[in-house]
Formats: structure tokens, sequence, C-alpha cells
């Protein structure tokens, strides 16, 4: 058993998020793990661009409510204590409600060979931001 030394929290890079977010590396595996989580604080109206994962996320609301956002236009609501998988490769969003902070934990997988594990893309848009919301 190995307790494993915190590191300092980090500023969330611009070109990967809109607004102000903070992250702690919970866990960054070596090999033979292939396990990345990571405990993200969205300020609030702050969300990432739209990304997608080579094999796939889950994201744990913690504290506030998350929006999760689909290509196809749909903003999912996720309340503390409620899980979200993102399949492999699919392009998504996720972020705070205008008016509170929102914390969730994020877990996703390396693939072990070094290759990119996070695919980036544009910003979302305040429109797609600001889209009907879903159960």
């Amino acid at each position: 058993m190995e307790f494993v030394k915190q590191q300092d929290t980090v500023k969330a890079p611009a070109d990967w998020f809109t607004g102000d977010v903070w992250f702690d590396v919970i866990h960054a595996g070596k090999e033979p793990s292939r396990m990345r989580a990571n405990l993200v604080r969205f300020s609030p109206g702050a969300r990432t661009h739209w990304h997608s994962h080579v094999l796939g996320q889950t994201l744990h609301v913690v504290s506030g409510t998350a929006l999760i956002g689909t290509r196809d236009g749909t903003v999912f609501e996720a309340h503390p204590g409620e899980t979200v998988t993102c399949p492999p490769r699919e392009e998504h969003w996720h972020g705070a409600t205008p008016g509170r902070f929102m914390e969730h934990i994020a877990m996703w997988e390396g693939r072990g060979d070094g290759s990119e594990e996070t695919t980036w893309n544009e910003p979302v848009t305040d429109e797609q931001y600001n889209r009907a919301r879903s159960r």
C-alpha cells in the first residue's frame, strides 16, 4: 500500500476551457495502470471545450449541477451523487451552470502507448451552452 503525495491544484489551460477551472490530480496511473482521475472545479458558467476521449470518460458530480452537452444539441443536467459515462470518441463538453460552482471527478483511461488520450476541439458557443436542458 502506498499513500500518494498530493500535487498542487492546477489552473486548467485556457485553450481547453472557457472560464475559470481548476483541477487536482487524484490519480495518474503509471504502467500497468492506465487510470486517470481528477477533481475538477468549475466557476459559474465555466465549461470545457468540445472534446472526446479515446477510451471514454466517466464524470461523478460532487457538488453543484453539471451540464453535459452532446453534438446532437442535447444538454443534460447531472446532480451531486450522479455519475455519467461518455462512450469512447463521443464528442462532448461539461461545465457549471451560469450561477453556481460545480465540482466533479473526471475519470478516464490512457491507452498505455503514449498516444493522445483526449482530443480537444473548438470552444462551446454561448448558444450551445444555453440550450434547454434534459434530465
